[in-house]
This record gives C-alpha cells, structure tokens and sequence, in this order.
C-alpha cells in the first residue's frame, strides 16, 4: 500500500506540529539554511553528510553563503529525485503522516519525500523513503554506487533520530532500521538497526553542529586532498589541501 504527503516542509507545518502556537518559525538572519524555532536553531539533515565529508564545506556554503555551480552528479541526483517522485505519485494516494502509522499498525505502508523535524535536536529534513510495517520502520537513504561511507550513514541516522521523535507516543518500542539504497534501484546495500549506540553518537555529530552554529566551536577542514580535488568550493577555498 502506497501513501503519500507533503513534499516539502512549510512554515505552517512546522506551526503545526509545535505546542507552543505562538512560536513563529524563522529563517537565520545570518547563516543560510537554518531555521530559528523558538530558541532552537534547527539545520537541515543533509548537513550531517556533508559535515562528515568537510565542515569547512558547510561555513563557504551557509555562512559566508559562498554561491558554487552544482557537481554533475548533484543534477543527475535532483533529475532522479524528481522521476522517483513523480512515478510514485501516479499511484500513491494522499494520507497524513498520522494516518499512514495508523494503517502500518495492520498494512506495509510507503511514503516518499517524507518531512521529518525533531524540536528537541534541532534537525529538519525529507526522507526518501519510509516503509511502515506492523513489525518495524524503514528510513531508506538513496545514494550513487554502493560504497558505504560514514557521512551517509549520519545522514540516514539523523533521519532514524527525528522520525523517531514523531513516532515515539504511539510507537515507543518499535524498531526503526536506517538503510542505504543505489539510487534507481531496488538495491538496498546497507541497513542497520537504529539502537541506542547509534542514536547517543548521531546525537553527539549533531550537538557539535549545533555548536558550530552558535559559534561556540571552530570548523574543521579535511585533510585528504582527493576531497578537495573533488569539491566545487575549491576555487574559493583558503584551506584546500592541494
């Protein structure tokens, strides 16, 4: 059974889903990409990935909002998202994020693009895809090739992390399983179960992003030049390592 929601993340769904009505979401004045909630700063998942890759990637980017063409596998990436996208909506059917978990209490239930935020961790994002089943959450990750890297396996937790958040009243002791699939296809090359081992070290990768954000701590730059070779800020980068 396939279900679909929103595919994006609006103001007035993050509105929605606070207790506190009176809070208004807001963009960052200064770092682009972060959402101010209340006195949370809130940065998208993604960021977790590329961290992993070079934080120093994330300051060019988001703080001194350093403009850089896309790479060619980020367009290959988008056109693929959006053919995914649009094959599942031919028959996906419409439901709420409240009614898919209820149906997986009896049905497998998919969704795509689904909006994930976490109000305690401060991380918002879209999951490519979610299976529900009555034995366990899905939270699948695409990505090109098969290679497992550690980057994206931050990524995929963050993602466990937050959908976990959303679910926990109705679902407290259910497993979630993090997963990796080669984009266009069915093969899923990396899964793991979201246990507490994972979730205390997501947490600790996104504390230090939260202090990176605040200022509280210094951006790391990589020091393996086939990461700089490969990066489309390396032309305006001060700390390239070749």
């Amino acid at each position: 059974m396939k279900k679909k929601t929103k595919s994006r993340i609006k103001k007035q769904d993050i509105i929605d889903m606070l207790e506190d009505k009176t809070i208004i979401p807001h963009r960052h004045q200064e770092i682009a990409g972060v959402t101010v909630i209340g006195d949370m700063n809130s940065f998208p998942v993604s960021w977790l990935q590329k961290k992993e890759y070079c934080e120093y990637q994330i300051y060019l980017e988001h703080f001194k909002k350093i403009k850089a063409a896309p790479t060619r596998e980020m367009i290959i990436g988008s056109k693929e998202h959006h053919r995914l996208e649009s094959e599942f909506k031919e028959t996906a059917e419409p439901a709420s994020f409240e009614e898919m978990l209820e149906l997986s209490i009896k049905y497998e239930v998919f969704s795509r693009e689904l909006p994930i935020i976490s109000f305690v961790y401060g991380i918002h994002g879209l999951i490519d895809e979610v299976i529900m089943t009555p034995e366990f959450f899905m939270i699948i990750d695409d990505k090109p090739g098969t290679k497992v890297y550690a980057s994206n396996m931050n990524q995929v937790y963050g993602y466990c992390l937050a959908f976990k958040e959303m679910i926990s009243d109705k679902f407290p002791d259910k497993k979630i399983y993090g997963a990796l699939r080669e984009r266009g296809t069915d093969n899923i090359y990396w899964q793991n179960i979201f246990d507490e081992k994972e979730e205390k070290d997501i947490i600790k990768v996104i504390d230090r992003m939260q202090g990176l954000i605040k200022g509280d701590l210094d951006f790391k730059s990589t020091d393996n030049p086939n990461k700089c070779r490969s990066c489309r800020f390396f032309r305006f980068c001060d700390r390239r390592k070749i």
